[in-house]
C-alpha cells in the first residue's frame, strides 16, 4: 500500500527534480497528481526516466481530499494561497518556499540533522523545507556539532544561478553568447552582469546592510541545528548553471583536529569526503551535478581561532538544496507518522 501524492509547481526546475527524484527512489506511490497554474493545464511532464508521463492540473481546481502528502514548489504568494486548503484537507505539504520556514508551529526539517523535529508536523499540517544553501551547510556541520560542538560559523557562498529559476539560467546562458558574439549583456534577472562575473548580492537588502538569503541562513541553521550557534553568511551568486558551493570556516568549543573531522565527515550520513590535497583531489560544482550527496573536500585546521576548522562544501543544490530535501521529508514523514509504504 503507498501513497496519494501531489506535486505543486511540477513544471519548474525544482518540481521536475522531485519526479525525477521520487521515480529515482521508488517512492510508493498509488497515485500521483502534478499540479501547476491554468498556464500548463494540460500540459504532459515526465516522471523521470521511468517512461510514464502526467497530465498538469489546475492547481486553483484541485481538490486535496483525500491525498496523503503534496511537495510544493510555487513560491511564496502561491503557497500562501493554497497550503492552508490542502493542510486543511488533510493532505500534509511540504513546502519549499520561505513562506513558512520560521513559523514556530512549522518544523524545518533536514532529515539528516533534525528528523525528530518532524514529530511536530501535526500543529498545522504543513512542513518547511529550508533554504538550498542552508540544506547542505548544516548537513555537513551536524556531524562536527555533535563531536566538539559548533560556537560559531562564517561562511561565503558560491552559489549558482538556476536557485533563481529558469529565468537565471536563461540568462546566464544569453549574456555569455551575447559576449561571445560582441552583442548586449544587458542584466534582466539579475542586479549586474552575470556572465563572466559574480554579484555579492542574493534577494533584497536588510536594515543592517546583509540581504535576506544571508539573513535565511543564519536563522534556519539556528532552527534545524542548535539556536545557539552564531552564523554571518556572505552569499555570492557566480556564473555556474547547477550546483552551490561554500567555504565555510567554524569555531568549536572543543578541539577537533582536520584528520579527526575528516574521519567523522566520511562516515557521516549524506556527506561524500573527497579531500585527498592533490591536484584536483577536490569537488566542483561540475562534478556534483545530478548527485544526491553533499561533497565536503579541503578539510584543514584554522588557526586563527581557537579549535578552528575549515572547508568546502558543495551540492547540487536543486536535489538537496530543494527536490531531495523535500522527498525525504516525504519519506521520514511516511517512516515516522503516516506508515503506508
Amino acid at each position: 500500500m503507498g501513497y496519494r501524492v501531489v506535486v505543486a509547481g511540477a513544471t519548474g526546475n525544482v518540481g521536475r527534480e522531485m519526479l525525477a527524484i521520487l521515480a529515482e527512489r521508488e517512492f510508493p506511490i498509488d497515485e500521483l497528481a502534478v499540479l501547476a497554474s491554468s498556464r500548463s493545464t494540460g500540459d504532459m511532464v515526465d516522471f523521470g526516466e521511468t517512461g510514464k508521463q502526467y497530465k498538469i492540473q489546475n492547481i486553483e481546481n484541485f481538490d486535496p481530499t483525500g491525498w496523503d502528502m503534496a511537495l510544493f514548489a510555487i513560491g511564496s504568494e502561491a503557497t500562501k494561497l493554497h497550503a492552508p486548503r490542502f493542510a486543511k484537507a488533510g493532505c500534509t505539504v511540504i513546502d519549499n518556499s520561505s513562506l513558512y520556514r520560521m513559523d514556530p508551529d512549522v518544523p524545518l526539517i533536514v532529515p539528516e540533522v533534525n528528523p525528530e523535529a518532524i514529530d511536530g508536523y501535526k500543529a498545522k499540517n504543513i512542513i518547511a523545507n529550508p533554504n538550498c544553501s542552508t540544506a547542505q551547510m548544516v548537513v555537513a556541520l551536524k556531524p562536527l556539532h555533535d563531536a566538539a560542538t559548533v560556537k560559531r560559523v562564517v561562511v561565503a557562498t558560491y552559489q549558482s544561478v538556476s536557485g533563481a529559476g529558469k529565468e537565471g539560467m536563461d540568462e546566464l546562458f544569453e549574456q555569455s553568447r551575447n559576449i561571445f558574439v560582441g552583442d548586449s549583456a544587458e542584466a534582466k534577472k539579475f542586479t549586474k552582469q552575470i556572465a563572466f562575473n559574480v554579484i555579492p548580492h542574493i534577494d533584497s537588502f536588510l536594515d543592517d546592510g546583509s540581504t535576506k538569503e544571508e539573513w535565511k541562513m543564519v536563522v534556519e541553521t539556528k532552527k534545524i541545528l542548535d539556536p545557539k550557534v552564531k552564523v554571518i553568511a556572505t552569499c555570492v551568486r557566480v556564473p555556474v548553471f547547477v550546483g552551490h558551493s561554500e567555504a565555510v570556516h567554524v569555531e568549536l568549543e572543543r578541539e577537533l583536529s582536520a584528520e579527526d573531522a575528516q574521519s567523522i565527515l566520511r562516515e557521516a550520513p549524506g556527506i561524500m569526503l573527497i579531500d585527498k590535497r592533490e591536484d584536483g583531489g577536490y569537488i566542483t560544482p561540475v562534478e556534483c551535478v545530478g548527485d544526491y550527496a553533499t561533497f565536503v573536500s579541503r578539510v584543514r585546521e584554522d588557526s586563527t581561532v581557537e579549535n578552528g576548522l575549515a572547508f568546502w562544501c558543495v551540492s547540487d543544490n536543486l536535489r538537496k538544496g530543494a527536490a531531495l530535501n523535500a522527498v525525504q521529508i516525504a519519506e521520514l514523514l511516511g517512516r515516522r507518522h503516516l506508515k503506508k509504504g
